[in-house]
């Protein structure tokens, strides 16, 4: 089972709830790095795959390091579920023989205008804009980050939608996982855009993408915690999960320039959206757009 270049590759397979289902397989493919594979969704949710290299060629030492892969997953996914209330995760591995998995499933990723005048395509492919599009070339991995999800692709629109109002010199990009939503910013004019999230990995991640599309110049990428960010910014994204959402409204609210934008997302529809709109509303964020795909919301607020 070992392929063509002295590697094996092991697949991680879990079921996740349909309410995990974006942040999930957000966190395989950062774990991974590389394709995150879904199968149909049900009313529960459906199973997530996540492909790693093994580094070790010997069965026995890619056994060792295969063992280590899966209680990583395990326990990274675990600390996921307790966000939702959900039991711990448990998943199945397999070692793969497949020589050619790696491109077989680049196939099925195209360039995709996930906003209108935004397209995010993959480093193999070749697209030459339209007039007024900008291009993001991101490689599929990250699910929640790349544009393919609702909470993405809503964060994205009303971004947008606040800058067609007039220029925005700054911007703050909070749990910026892949770069995605910091990078759209820069695209559409923000001269300076502050990304941040608590995972080195996803900065790893999002610092290479930032690089690839050119825009180092203008994205500051880092770990800085949120309650570390001084000063206040006339456009804050944050496309996190409700309890997050919730523990950091004093400490967004306060980053938010008077008269400026916060766009959240990753909240459920319902109960969640409702209390983060009643939550934000006691430290003066007035709800302007609700925004709604499949069981997910964003919001658009503005500080008074």
């Amino acid at each position: 089972m070992t392929s063509a270049t002295g590697h094996q590759w092991l697949k991680i397979t879990l079921f996740c709830p349909r309410p995990l289902l974006e942040p999930a397989s957000d966190l395989m493919g950062v774990l991974s790095g590389t394709g995150v594979e879904q199968s149909p969704e049900n009313e529960d949710g459906a199973l997530i795959s996540g492909f790693f290299q093994l580094g070790m060629t010997e069965n026995a030492l890619a056994a060792d390091e295969a063992s280590e892969l899966l209680a990583r997953v395990e326990r990274e996914m675990t600390e996921l579920f307790a966000l939702y209330d959900c039991g711990p995760a448990k998943a199945t591995a397999q070692l793969l023989a497949d020589q050619d998995w790696a491109t077989c499933w680049q196939q099925y990723f195209k360039p995709d205008e996930i906003v209108p005048g935004l397209v995010i395509k993959p480093s193999w492919e070749n697209y030459w804009p339209e007039p007024g599009q900008a291009v993001i070339e991101m490689d599929p991995g990250m699910a929640f980050g790349t544009g393919q999800h609702a909470s993405t692709r809503m964060a994205l629109a009303l971004i947008r939608q606040c800058l067609e109002t007039g220029p925005c010199r700054e911007a703050l990009d909070v749990g910026t996982g892949t770069g995605i939503l910091a990078m759209a910013a820069a695209l559409s004019g923000v001269e300076r855009v502050v990304a941040i999230d608590n995972d080195p990995d996803a900065v790893a991640v999002a610092r290479g993408n930032i690089a690839n599309n050119g825009l180092a110049g203008k994205i500051e990428i880092g770990t800085t915690p949120v309650d570390h960010i001084q000063g206040t910014f006339p456009l804050i994204c944050a496309n996190i999960v409700h309890d997050v959402l919730v523990d950091m409204a004093p400490t967004l609210a306060r980053l938010t320039a008077p008269g400026g934008h916060l766009v959240l997302a990753g909240i459920l529809s319902g109960d969640q959206e409702a209390n983060i709109i009643r939550v934000y509303r006691q430290f003066g964020l007035q709800s302007l757009t609700r925004l709604h795909q499949e069981e997910w919301a964003a919001l658009l607020l503005r500080r008074e």
